[in-house]
């Protein structure tokens, strides 16, 4: 009896068992297929000792630091020459540059090598800009590189570094770097080489490349070592592998290298409005100083959000950042704006529309002396009710400041020669035939006697009109040409006699009184 009530519970049991389960998910199924092991078809065959070396067997620990991290990543082939040895001298010898630099890098180098690391690049790559900035992101060559890899302006607009009045990505940590190992990676490409690459992003493209040719003329061969390059280039690479050595063997230099972590030391923060510097630096919690050095490319007192949309913060203070940024609420975010000039103007009058002092508007937006800001220029000015609104994605982007020399007018007696014209003699001055008639009260059909005395006022630049006048008894009236921005040599006006005096500065000359 027992027995059977047993066996009957047994099969209840398992038909409510049957009567609950659910058909298997097809998705599920599918993820479970795609991740079972693959079993290879076919018998097996031994691995060659060939293959056993040329593998690569990955490490379960993780580097204890960064440095091993990028000294299990070098690939590139070694450079054995006595410059690599100076070099190596060079460096050991000055302990504090290298701190100093070593330190300075523990900021970026993070982000570098994970980018070379994604890329499948050489990690000695990670080292180049100890060579170009010695990782200063506000380094500037007097070739007018810039930013920690030193790009040209020209070579930096062509990978997509803006560089505008208000940020240079040149400068940037992540855009820079971006835009760098594109570069490199294109020359290694055009070159099949990593040295010859770096001579390239040293010297150019076609520098290498026109050196190679010669070489492959004469049947010499072609490679880093073989060319005739100049001494900068002919160091680059052999900087690179003194570093390298130092970074790979410490202990062999006596060198004594800053422990970086190896773990991110920025995060990329996002901004939905325009917002003050110092205000951002505060609201992270950092100074300002350590700020504008994850921001290196930021070239004003304000973050202008439709530019720079990300801000780099230490990976600790970027979620107090983000904190802070939602719970402030003592006024605006930011205390400047953009104004794009409708017309050219003085610094003076810009200054007074804006409500300024000229020193301020000079000293933000680094307007030089004895300059005229051209029309559409973008300038930085204080944030009023009238101007509230962030600025728009294209002034930030775009924006630019052109500058045009003042002038002033010099007031010159000149004589008509026969046969001239109002139109023939203002032609000659380079001044308008209107001009000429009213400054002189003549009618515009007016015939000139020959040795008729005229005035005409020849524009000169801002510095040439302190020049000392003539004497009475005549002289040369000399005219400069204000129509460019570029200097220009000094330029003589046609003979005349008399007085030459100088005319107010902006100002058009009054008309002659009878």
């Amino acid at each position: 009896m027992n027995l059977r009530h047993l066996l009957l519970l047994c099969s209840a049991l398992w038909l409510a068992g049957c009567a609950t389960t659910t058909p298997p998910d097809s998705s599920a199924s599918a993820t479970t297929a795609s991740s079972a092991p693959r079993v290879p078809q076919g018998p097996l065959t031994p691995l060659s000792s060939k293959n056993a070396r040329s593998g690569k067997v990955a490490s379960l620990a993780a580097p204890a630091d960064l440095w091993e991290r990028i000294r299990r990543g070098f690939a590139m082939p070694d450079l054995e020459q006595d410059l690599v040895q100076n070099h190596e001298q060079w460096y050991s010898s000055r302990p504090d540059y290298i701190q100093r630099m070593t330190e300075r890098s523990s900021k970026y180098l993070f982000h570098v090598v994970e980018e070379l690391e994604r890329r499948n690049m050489p990690t000695e790559l990670a080292l180049l800009p100890y060579i170009e900035s010695a990782f200063n992101p506000q380094a500037v060559s007097s070739a007018k590189a810039a930013g920690m890899w030193q790009f040209m302006p020209a070579t930096g607009t062509y990978f997509d570094l803006k560089q505008n009045a208000f940020r240079d990505d040149r400068r940037d940590v992540l855009a820079s770097t971006r835009a760098a190992l594109d570069y490199l990676q294109k020359l290694y490409g055009m070159f099949g080489d990593w040295h010859l690459a770096l001579a390239a992003y040293n010297w150019g493209e076609g520098s290498v490349g026109r050196a190679i040719k010669r070489n492959q003329a004469q049947g010499l061969g072609t490679s880093y070592t073989e060319l005739n390059m100049p001494a900068e280039t002919r160091n680059y690479v052999p900087k690179l592998q003194a570093v390298k050595n130092i970074i790979a063997r410490p202990e062999a230099f006596s060198a004594e290298l800053p422990l970086i972590e190896n773990h991110p030391y920025f995060q990329a923060v996002d901004l939905n409005r325009d917002i003050d510097v110092a205000l951002a630096a505060k609201l992270a919690g950092v100074r300002e100083e350590d700020f504008r050095a994850l921001n290196p490319s930021l070239h004003k007192p304000v973050i202008l959000a439709a530019g720079t949309p990300q801000i780099l913060l230490p990976w600790d203070n970027a979620n107090v950042f983000r904190r802070n940024l939602d719970a402030y609420d003592k006024g605006q975010f930011a205390s400047w704006t953009v104004w794009v000039l409708p017309r050219t103007m003085s610094t003076a009058d810009a200054a007074q529309r804006v409500g300024m002092s000229e020193y301020d508007l000079r000293n933000v937006n680094n307007i030089p002396p004895r300059m005229l800001i051209k029309s559409g220029s973008a300038l930085m000015v204080p944030r009023t009710s009238a101007m509230d609104a962030d600025v728009s994605g294209q002034v930030a982007d775009t924006a630019s400041i052109a500058f045009a020399p003042e002038v002033v007018t010099r007031r010159s007696t000149v004589k008509a020669r026969k046969g001239d014209t109002i139109i023939s003699l203002a032609r000659r001055y380079s001044v308008s035939s209107s001009d000429v008639v009213s400054w002189n009260d003549l009618r515009a059909n007016a015939a000139l006697r020959a040795g008729q005395q005229l005035v005409v006022y020849l524009p000169v630049r801002m510095g040439a009109a302190a020049a000392s006048a003539p004497s009475s008894g005549g002289g040369k009236a000399v005219a400069q040409s204000s129509r460019s921005s570029k200097s220009a040599p000094a330029k003589a006006a046609p003979r005349n006699t008399g007085k030459t005096t100088v005319a107010q500065k902006g100002g058009t000359p009054s008309k002659r009184k009878r």
